[in-house]
This record gives C-alpha cells, structure tokens and sequence, in this order.
C-alpha cells in the first residue's frame, strides 16, 4: 500500500470539492466522464429488464449467454471478427475492473509487465497490488507517441509476462497504423507476452477514422485479448459494463481470477448493453461528430491560451503541450488556483507525460469555451 500512490481521478475529486467550498466555480476538464446522456433506447431496455424477476438473482460470472452472444456479434458487424462466445468472450464490471484482474492471472511477484509511456493509470497501479514490477515503453513526438516495445532490454524481457497497448491512446489521443499492431503481434510471440488491447475509445474516431481491432490481424488470436466498454461508445460509464475478448486460454484465466473474486455483472444491465450494441448505432454517430466540433473548437483556441497540441485521431482528449518554464504538475496547479479549471498533470498517466497535460472534451461546448477563456485571461 505504502508504494500505490492516490488514485488520479479520486485526487481529482477531492481537489475539485476543496475548491468549491472556497466558493469557486470550478470547471472540470479532467476526468473523461461523458456529458451526454446514455441514449434513451437504452435506458427504456434496462427500464424493461429491470423488471424480469430472474434478472435479481445472482448473474453468470462469464456473463449471461445472450450478453456473450451479442459480444461475439457486435465483433462480427463492427470488425468482421468471428469469436466463439462460449470461450473468447467474457463479460467485465467496466474494463478497468478486468485489467486489474488480469494482474493476479498472470503476473507473479517480480515479472515484468510493458506499459506505455503515457497510459491508464491502472496499467501501472494493478502491478503494483500484486508485487510485480513495471517497465515503461517510451512515447512521444519522436515516434509519434507509439509505444516503443522493441527496444525493452534483454534482462526486463526476461522476466516479462504481459504487454499493454491501447489506441486510440488515452491520453495521447493518437491513432496506430495496422503495422504497428502487426509488429506488436510478432513481439509478443517472440517472447512468449500476453498483449493485452485497450479498445475502450474504439467507437470514437474522427474525420472519417474508425478505429480497428487488432483481433482483426493475422496472429493476434495467438497472442492477445482486447477489451472494449460501452462506458465511452454509450455514453454509460456509471453503469459498469464491458467484455474481454480474444485468446481462449487468457480469457479462461481471467475468467478464473474474476469467479473467485466477484459475481458477475447485473444482468439487467448486460441486456441492456444487448441493445446498446445490437441496436441502431445513430446515436453513436451523433456523439462521435459532437466530440470532433468540440475537439476542434479547443484546438483552435489553445494557441491564444499558449498551449500547442497535434489533432487528435480519436478519443474525448487532447493532448496539449504546457508553455516552458513549468512542470506539469506546477502547470495544472496554476490553472487550478488562478483559472479555477482542473487539468489533469500528464505524467500522471506516466514518465513521457511530463511536459502535457489533458484535456477532457466530455464537457458542455459553453463552459469548455469558459475554461479555455479563464486560462487564456488569468495565466
């Protein structure tokens, strides 16, 4: 416990509550919480479930056979994978709860999980529960913040047993080229890794970029699971609920560590994610063109507020570079206490994020505007 540092978002929150009770009207820009509301042909789904009596007792812990089933077809429609939904689908409480179970599964004391430069904190955080150790595969400009893997020293390799990579990135907001999986994909066979996919912004692409599986590549089924969310593609973060799909035998594994630890999720909640996914995808695509007007509104005003950023391929961020002069932390501290705006640090989300912070689009356009106006005016 005495090497977890606090949680980011947790962090967050406690700074946003002491600021207004000083009476500041605080503006979040920090945690990637969608403003949005679930659609309500979802909502009408879990009002109808909610109501089916065997929908109170306790769920399947692989999750219900129509969930799964459904998993398996949206895969099918979205990326023309075809999965077994027996074997290579399993149902998550939100995929944060799955990547941190994947930690018990298959990392021992002293192994060695790969972690990008700049990622979800639970990449990090979930090794360190367990004892293992971490490396940080470097990201930046100079390799246009993909995840370098194949330069990890011999004597880390050695001793590791998984790999993460997830793009679009959170929170780098970039975009990866087929290769780049394919590459990954033959790196993880080589030295016998579980490469584990964060998908969880795979609906959420822009300027015509939809973003891939990388079950969709040769070999990857060898190798790799993904995890996708209806958190971000819903609009449903408060409601828990995602899936891992891919290698049978990580899934079996995962799934072990998750029936001796938790109970599955609610099933009136996994049909309604039934409707989620299977359902008209209109309102996905609404979403999506309101996060790409948001995304160019901010990109637009940053060089007046002194902060530069590359246009972001995909997911609810930018990812924006600080002026000069000041740490990452110090930065957002500053636009806290004189801007009353809360920007997340970016080496919170790792070594290569000093230097940034980011930027949360999942805010209404009125006070994003107000933020970006606060930081232009009293930094």
């Amino acid at each position: 416990m005495a090497n977890l540092p606090p949680y980011l978002f947790a962090e967050i929150d406690r700074k946003r509550a002491l600021k207004e009770a000083e009476g500041v009207d605080v503006i979040s820009l920090g945690i990637g919480d969608p403003d949005m509301p679930t659609p309500q042909r979802i909502v009408d789904a879990m009002a109808k479930a909610i109501a089916v009596p065997r929908n109170h007792q306790y769920p399947a812990y692989a999750g219900s056979k129509p969930y799964r089933a459904a998993c398996s077809e949206w895969m099918r429609r979205r990326f023309a994978v075809e999965l077994d939904p027996d074997t290579e689908v399993l149902a998550l409480i939100g995929s944060k709860e799955g990547i941190a179970h994947l930690f018990p599964a298959f990392i021992d004391v002293g192994d060695y999980t790969l972690v990008p430069g700049v990622g979800y904190p639970v990449y990090t955080t979930g090794g360190v529960l367990i004892g293992g150790q971490t490396h940080y595969m470097h990201m930046g400009d100079d390799n246009d913040w993909l995840a370098d893997f194949e330069s990890t020293p011999a004597d880390v390799l050695a001793k590791a047993k998984m790999m993460f990579i997830s793009y679009p990135n959170n929170p780098a907001a970039v975009s990866a080229p087929v290769e780049y999986f394919d590459r990954a994909i033959a790196f993880a066979k080589e030295h016998d890794l579980l490469l584990v996919h964060d998908n969880a912004y795979s609906e959420i692409g822009f300027d015509g970029y939809m973003p891939p599986s990388i079950l969709e590549r040769p070999g990857a089924r060898d190798v790799a699971i993904e995890l996708f969310s209806c958190s971000k593609a819903y609009n449903m973060t408060g409601w828990r609920v995602a899936f891992a799909c891919g290698n049978a035998t990580a899934i079996k594994a995962l799934g072990t560590v998750k029936s001796n630890i938790d109970s599955g999720v609610f099933t009136a909640v996994q049909d309604a994610a039934i409707e989620a996914m299977l359902g008209p995808q209109d309102d996905v695509a609404t979403m999506r063109d309101v996060y790409q007007r948001r995304r160019d509104a901010v990109l637009a005003a940053l060089p007046e507020v002194g902060l530069k950023a590359r246009p972001s391929a995909g997911t609810i961020y930018v990812w924006a570079r600080i002026p000069e002069g000041h740490t990452s932390a110090e930065y957002a501290g500053l636009v806290l206490d004189k801007a009353g705006v809360i920007v997340p640090h970016g080496n919170a989300y790792g070594p290569d994020g000093e230097g940034y912070i980011r930027i949360s689009l999942a805010t209404p356009d009125d006070r994003l505007a107000e933020a970006l106006e606060r930081i232009k005016t009293q930094l």
